[in-house]
């Protein structure tokens, strides 16, 4: 298991998005798209708060993810 590298500009940018608790949006490799704030993140999976129940994310099915409008 491969350690969890915190400098890396993009876990830099998602604890931002936790820090700050801003609403984002995830578009899945499969299309799906889910909206809400990061709760956690760990090397292999993103937890995202989504109407009000945490959902488990893992970083392999993520496309992109950005702030939401």
């Amino acid at each position: 298991m491969s350690e969890f590298e915190t400098g890396l500009p993009s876990v830099r940018q998602v604890q931002g998005f936790i820090k700050d608790k801003q609403d984002i949006e995830l578009k899945l490799t499969t299309s799906d798209v889910l909206s809400g704030k990061v709760s956690w993140q760990d090397q292999n999976c993103i937890c995202l708060k989504v109407s009000g129940q945490q959902v488990l994310v893992w970083r392999g099915a993520i496309a992109y993810i950005k702030l939401r409008d």
